[in-house]
Order: structure tokens, then C-alpha cells, then sequence
């Protein structure tokens, strides 16, 4: 009987580790458990940290009892809806590290702290500096009076009341000195603004600060129970259009920004959320300016701004000058003696009569103290027990200042006349 073939088989030779002993099979064993298990192990050992972590968090809460750290439904807690709803995130509740020294920014509570702010919070202006008897015009006063008192009981009148008074007219007239007085007779702590701050390199930065600033004045009525109003001066300054200048997006902000202010003065946002109590006084805004029309007209409108263009007569001039020199002992009659000596002049040109009489002196008192070469000695690096000679101010006469006030119109001529521009720039139009 024939065999049948034999089939081919291959076969694989694996070594084997020979063991001579129960002690190396033993580890042997012990390895491959270990292999086997060092997953399981190292996922224990991170549960384990992150329990440590836990009950390390739990060791730092405030009190078992303290409300700050209790977490609503989508697991904020009470400091993060504060911050949320705050008047201003970055200085109300918590600086934000990068806008101060770091100095003057701790960590406290999990949040960041700004030590500074009860410093900084004073914006609004008291006017300890006015000092002495100054000469206000009945038809300002009437304008200013009226404004501010229709704003704060508008709420009892069936009109419809402007929240921005506008007042405008010519160059150094006296608009915003006058309506510092009044505010200064009237006890009005105002919180007042300059065209310079309506521009920034942030965009929303100026409107969020016009916001802020409105939402401090109505505070300061809250708080401290004093009258107070929001002031820009020189409004045309930073929102005019003149000739070919480029409107800028915090140009559109700051303008709907006023108007939202002008159509809803008791409902302001920085930027918070909003809350149902959250409800601002009304205070008035008073702007000043040299020419509204190159603002944007919706916002001049008649039911947001009333306007009142301040253009002082004879009589207004001759009275404020005459308090501007009484303490001189120039007369009355010595003051129409100036004024018509130099007529179609602004109110700031007698002012600068009197400021200009100042330089003689002054050159002559630098030579008493040493000379130009030592006035930096003198002046900034004098021992602190050196006292600087006493200067006597010059006495005011009629002669003095109508020669200062040649000299000042003779100035302003060779401005007006000796346009070097055109010599710079020949291609300037007329």
C-alpha cells in the first residue's frame, strides 16, 4: 500500500527563556503583572491628585457659610455676576492687569483688585480756585438756571425737555468760565470733559467714557446729594467736519452715543448687563462750542439740545472788565476808556491786557535772583530751606495797559496780514 506524500510543514522556533530557579520564575511573573497593570495605576495615581486637588479647593472657600463663592444654575459664581453687572468691569470690580502698574493691582478674592480707585473716582470739579467777586451776565445765568432746573423736575413738566443745552459763539467770550461760575454760585459739582477725549486709538473707548463719566454725575446726586451735569467743552473740536477731515468710527459713537443719552437719559450701559433696578438719574449735559453747524444736524435738533448762542454786549463786557480790573484801582470810567480804545476785541484780549503788563516785572526779578544761567538753580534745585525773593507784582495803570494792548493788536495784524503759508506753499488755494 503506498504511502501518501507528507504534507510540508513550517516551523517557528521561539526561545525561551530558561529558568533554573522558582525565584527568577517568581519574577518573571511579577513583571508581566506589572506591565499589565501600569495604566490602571497611573489613572489611579490622577484620580488621586485631582481629590487632593478638590479638597484643596474646598480648604480655601471663604466660609462653609459665605454667599460670595455660591454658584447659580450655570455654575457662576456671585463674584462673576457682580462683575458682569458692574458699571465698569475694569475699575468698579476688578482692574485688569496691562492698564496699571502692576503696583498697584493685587489678587484678591480670585479677582483682580485695583487699590487705587478711590483716587482715581474723583473726576467731578469743585472750583476752590475761583476765588474772588467775578461778574456774571444776567442772560447767561438766565439760560444756565433754567436748563438745569427744567432737567431735574422734568419729571413734574408735560413738555418735552432737551437734555443737552449748546452754547456756542465767537472765540474767547467767556462760555465756559461764565457757566463755571454759575455751576460755582449754584453749588453744582460738575463732572467735565474736553474735546481731546473723544478720540482714542480704541474704538467705543470715548462713547463708553461719556457713558462712564454721566453715570458718575448721577452719582454724585445719588450719593453725595449735590447737584451735578455732565460738561464737554468745545464739543466742535472733536466732532466737527471741517473741510476734507475724515469722520472716525468713535466720531459715530460719541455722536449716537449723546443722542441715545439725549432719547433715554435714565437707562445708561457701559457695557454690563442689564438690571431692572439699574435706573440713572437724569442730570443735564452742557456743551460748549465755536460754530454747531459743522456737527451732525440730528444731534443739534431742537428735542435734544436747546442752543443758546452767547455773544456779549457793550454792557456785559464793560461789567466783566471792570471786576477783572477793580482790584487794580482801575475806575470804571478808565475801563470804557480801554474797551473803546479797542473795540470788536474778545473778553479773553482784556485779559491778556493785564498778563502782558506782567513782563517787565518778571525780567526784572529774574536778574534779582541771579541771572538766565542760574534760573534752573533757583527755581527747580534750591535747597528746601531757600526761599525764592518775593516778587512784587507791577502796578496797573491806564498807560501800561493800553501799551500792552497796542502791542497785542499789532500781533494780531501780522498774523492776519503776513500769511507765510502762501510763501511755503505755493500751491495753496486763496
Amino acid at each position: 500500500m503506498a504511502c501518501s506524500a507528507a504534507p510540508n510543514f513550517t516551523y517557528l522556533r521561539i526561545p525561551i527563556p530558561k529558568i533554573s530557579s522558582s525565584s527568577q520564575l517568581f519574577s518573571v511573573r511579577c513583571c508581566c503583572i506589572s506591565s499589565n497593570n501600569s495604566n490602571s495605576s497611573d489613572s489611579i495615581n490622577s484620580n488621586n491628585e485631582k481629590e487632593k486637588k478638590k479638597e484643596e479647593v474646598k480648604k480655601k472657600k471663604l466660609s462653609s457659610q459665605s454667599s460670595w463663592e455660591a454658584e447659580d444654575a450655570e455654575g457662576k459664581d456671585y463674584l462673576y455676576r457682580l462683575g458682569q453687572e458692574a458699571d465698569n468691569m475694569n475699575i468698579s470690580v476688578g482692574q485688569r492687569h496691562g492698564f496699571i502698574d502692576q503696583l498697584f493691582v493685587g489678587n484678591f478674592l480670585g479677582q483682580d483688585s485695583d487699590i487705587v480707585f478711590d483716587y482715581r473716582q474723583k473726576v467731578t470739579r469743585s472750583f476752590q480756585y475761583l476765588q474772588g467777586d467775578y461778574y456774571i451776565a444776567p442772560l447767561f445765568l438766565d439760560k444756565v438756571v433754567c436748563h438745569i432746573v427744567k432737567n431735574y423736575i422734568a419729571h413734574l413738566l408735560n413738555v418735552k425737555v432737551p437734555l443737552i443745552l449748546g452754547i456756542w459763539g465767537g472765540k474767547g467770550q467767556g462760555k465756559s468760565f461764565q457757566t463755571e461760575l454759575i455751576f460755582q454760585a449754584m453749588g453744582v459739582e460738575p463732572v467735565i470733559m474736553s474735546a481731546g477725549e473723544l478720540e482714542s486709538d480704541r474704538a467705543g473707548e470715548p462713547g463708553k467714557l461719556i457713558r462712564e463719566r454721566y453715570r458718575t454725575a448721577s452719582q454724585v446726586v445719588q450719593n453725595q446729594g449735590k447737584m451735578s451735569c455732565l460738561m464737554v467743552n468745545d464739543l466742535d473740536a472733536g466732532l466737527g467736519r471741517f473741510g476734507n477731515t475724515q469722520m472716525t468710527v468713535n466720531n459715530q459713537i460719541v455722536v449716537g452715543t449723546l443722542m441715545n443719552l439725549s432719547d433715554n437719559p435714565t437707562r445708561v450701559s457701559v457695557g454690563q448687563d442689564w438690571r431692572e433696578a439699574d435706573i440713572t438719574n437724569r442730570v443735564p449735559i452742557i456743551v460748549t462750542g465755536n460754530d454747531f453747524s459743522t456737527i451732525y444736524a440730528p444731534l443739534i435738533r431742537d428735542g435734544r439740545m436747546d442752543k443758546f448762542y452767547w455773544q456779549p454786549n457793550r454792557e456785559d463786557i464793560l461789567n466783566i472788565v471792570n471786576r477783572m480790573y477793580e482790584k487794580d484801582g482801575i475806575a470804571r470810567d478808565e475801563v470804557v476808556k480801554i474797551v473803546d480804545t479797542f473795540p470788536n476785541q474778545a473778553l479773553d484780549f482784556y485779559g491778556a491786557l493785564r498778563s502782558r503788563t506782567y513782563d517787565k516785572s518778571i525780567l526784572k526779578w529774574v536778574d534779582e535772583i541771579g541771572g538766565v544761567e542760574n534760573l534752573g538753580n533757583k527755581l527747580i534745585r534750591r535747597r528746601k530751606d531757600e526761599s525764592l525773593p518775593v516778587f512784587i507784582p507791577p502796578e496797573q495803570t491806564v498807560e501800561a495797559l493800553l501799551e500792552s494792548g497796542y502791542s497785542l493788536l499789532k500781533e494780531q495784524k501780522l498774523v492776519m496780514e503776513t500769511k507765510l503759508s502762501k510763501e511755503y506753499m505755493k500751491n495753496i488755494e486763496e
